[in-house]
């Protein structure tokens, strides 16, 4: 992190004893977070279309509230999908299989609103062209072995491990909806150095008390999901600070595909170019465009050409290649920039067409990354995340690639 990095300002860092100190917050949610069962929604319908009809167009949307789920939007195939038993059984698998969790399955009402796609779009992406305008961003840095920004790493393993300790029955009070937040504290040297707070925030049966939710959560889930190396005396740790979150999912809380786009990317650490990923087909470069960002940005800071590496696409809807490719290191780079930017034209195709190839996209893999992060799935093979140019590119620039095992923390 520069030396101009984040200061904390304002009262509500009147318990930090050290003003000039370096930090930075992101946040995650669970599967059950009315926004993010909207996601996992809209991608199990893509992955139910692809799995029968690869050259689908989709973008589906999806709209929660009590006891209602609503899909909307385009869907151009020939193939048949029963789209309410998808609805169905994604909100079964996430969890809510009982009227008293404030949401089931079997009981609530789906509604489809599906249309076909705009001709007018599809003249520019059947010949190999953008669907649309606009401008992705990819970013990598070396502060974890998946090449994530810690602070929404380490919220994701939070948000991930309360979920698993609800489905393992470790937490028997455990419900679907959750949340989590980390504040990261960096050194001199931009290096993740401590945890300065922990948040998660559990959904309970009426019966659990919140000390048993408190004791439960540090117990299964923090212990088990952050590097405990990292916590220390100072270290805030806070546990349902309300004291009670009973009613959740969307019983509390209206949920819409794309309403969580910082969770699903850097948690803030990286820009974000405002378009949603799920329920949208590889067509959509909102989608194809970011997943291939963050493939070449992983790559190269991957192979050592920078600590911290920012890579922006921008394309014009019909027009078969990027009108610009930036890349921006942040100072952190270990040949110069003109160098990486010509690395990265020789070595990347980043049209549509060609990130849709390289990446294999064509294939309904879209709904397990609908929750806890579309990169950093190290549980995941993901192909935008793997590193297949890391050690030609350290060789073309004459660096020693990351040694990712040996990166901090």
């Amino acid at each position: 992190m520069a030396a101009s990095g984040w200061l904390p300002v304002g009262r509500e860092f009147a318990m930090s004893p050290q003003r000039n100190r370096r930090l930075f917050t992101s946040e995650s949610v669970t599967e059950g977070h009315p926004d993010k069962m909207a996601d996992q929604i809209s991608d199990a319908v893509l992955d139910s279309i692809l799995a029968k009809d690869p050259l689908a167009r989709v973008a589906c949307e999806t709209a929660l509230t009590t006891g209602t789920a609503i899909l909307f939007g385009e869907v151009s195939t020939e193939c048949y999908v029963d789209l309410p038993k998808v609805v169905r059984q994604t909100i079964r698998g996430i969890g809510y299989t009982r009227a008293k969790y404030g949401f089931d399955w079997e009981t609530c009402g789906v509604m489809v609103c599906i249309d076909e796609q705009s001709p007018d779009i599809a003249r520019g992406v059947d010949h190999g062209g953008a669907g649309d305008q606009g401008m992705m961003f990819g970013y990598a840095c070396d502060e974890t072995p998946e090449l994530m920004p810690a602070a929404i790493q380490y919220a994701h393993q939070l948000a991930r491990q309360l979920a698993q300790a609800r489905r393992t029955g470790a937490l028997r009070w455990a419900r679907p909806d959750g949340k989590s937040q980390v504040t990261v504290e960096y050194d001199e040297a931009g290096r993740p150095r401590r945890l300065d707070t922990v948040l998660v925030s559990a959904q309970h049966s009426e019966d659990a008390t919140a000390e048993e939710v408190r004791e439960g959560v540090m117990t299964e889930v923090i212990s088990r999901a952050v590097p405990q190396e990292m916590l220390d005396q100072n270290t805030r740790i806070l546990v349902n600070p309300t004291g009670r979150f009973v009613v959740g999912g969307p019983q509390a809380d209206a949920g819409l595909t794309g309403r969580k786009i910082i969770v699903d990317t850097y948690g803030g650490a990286g820009r974000h170019g405002g378009g949603a990923f799920s329920g949208k087909d590889p067509t959509k470069v909102d989608r194809t465009g970011a997943y291939g960002a963050r493939y070449v940005a992983k790559n190269l800071v991957s192979a050592g050409l920078a600590r911290r590496l920012e890579v922006q696409l921008a394309y014009a809807i019909g027009v078969a290649h990027p009108v610009w490719v930036g890349v921006e290191t942040f100072g952190t780079e270990l040949i110069p920039r003109e160098q990486i930017a010509a690395l990265v034209d020789e070595y990347f195709d980043l049209s549509p067409a060609g990130i849709i190839k390289e990446l294999e996209l064509r294939r309904p893999i879209y709904r397990q990354v609908a929750a806890y992060g579309h990169f950093g799935r190290a549980d995941l093979d993901l192909p935008w995340e793997r590193t297949p140019y890391r050690e030609e590119l350290a060789g073309q620039a004459g660096v020693e690639p990351v040694a990712l095992e040996e990166v901090l923390p």
